[in-house]
């Protein structure tokens, strides 16, 4: 699906929590995807290109991101992203979500998971944040640009070097070239395209803590949502042990499905694959119709 057709599912409600940009596609039961830091709900594009025939899709733009923005005062904390997304889905009358995640949107989920499993139909994981790896190794620097406010400073000059901003996105592929100029303004324009975008955005970094994490995993060791991993080997940001962890940790987890040599953002990248699992274990999971 191209940014154009994307683009033209897009809605805009109001919550508790502000206003939420989001695409909504196809009908049936829902299945909301949850991006992470410096990606939108155009992470999703072709997943729900394949998907949108058969379920109803909805993927969000969380806070600064794509086209929602953030207010001064907003709770950029993963507890305060994950009441955004509860807000969200009771303001448009989700339930019996199957839950997709990725990246830091896959700490936000496991918050909502742990905290709130009556939600969930089914959830999966993708690479993600787990137990102590807030932030992971490898994005150490940028938040550390952040916490000095150098990243408030550099950013739009970033930006304006479309090679360069690509720099930083491209470890997330495989492919060379990816991701295309489109993709990467996208991703990062709403985000370092201002002064004052760039100061929320620190604001956000700087609010990601392990700790926030960390307090719900007494909940995740009882959630028994069936549950899905799946994880791409080649992510310098989240290695496959994680997986791992997170199979170890949660009851519900069903399987764990590697994508050899795929990389963070591989549901961008590799969507046949992930389309394939999640058909799988959505058909496995989903309630047999009542009869009579």
């Amino acid at each position: 699906m191209n940014l154009e057709e994307f683009d033209g599912y897009r809605h805009t409600i109001r919550t508790r929590s502000g206003e939420v940009s989001y695409v909504q596609v196809g009908s049936g039961r829902p299945v909301l995807f949850v991006h992470g830091v410096g990606t939108n709900a155009l992470l999703w594009r072709n997943v729900i290109g394949g998907l949108a025939t058969e379920r109803c899709c909805v993927a969000i733009d969380l806070p600064l991101h794509g086209r929602t923005p953030a207010a001064p005062d907003a709770d950029l904390s993963l507890p305060g992203l994950a009441r955004f997304v509860a807000d969200f889905c009771d303001e448009l009358g989700l339930t019996g979500i199957d839950l997709v995640a990725n990246d830091t949107g896959g700490a936000v989920a496991q918050i909502i998971a742990a905290r709130q499993p009556d939600r969930l139909a089914t959830f999966t994981l993708t690479n993600c944040e787990a137990h102590d790896n807030v932030p992971p190794p490898a994005f150490k620097p940028t938040v550390l640009l952040a916490r000095t406010g150098l990243l408030a400073l550099l950013g739009p000059r970033l930006i304006s070097d479309t090679r360069r901003a690509r720099k930083g996105l491209s470890r997330c592929y495989e492919a060379p070239g990816l991701p295309s100029d489109e993709i990467v303004h996208a991703f990062l324009e709403p985000l370092l395209g201002s002064r004052q975008a760039a100061r929320q955005f620190q604001r956000m970094l700087t609010s990601l803590r392990a700790a926030d994490l960390l307090a719900v995993e007494p909940d995740l060791k009882r959630l028994t949502v069936p549950t899905l991993v799946v994880w791409g080997t080649g992510d310098s940001v989240f290695p496959v042990r994680w997986a791992y962890w997170l199979r170890d940790t949660i009851p519900g987890v069903t399987e764990v499905v590697e994508l050899s040599g795929a990389r963070l953002f591989f549901p961008d990248e590799r969507p046949a694959e992930l389309i394939s699992a999640l058909r799988k274990h959505w058909q496995a999971h989903t309630p047999a119709p009542e009869i009579g």
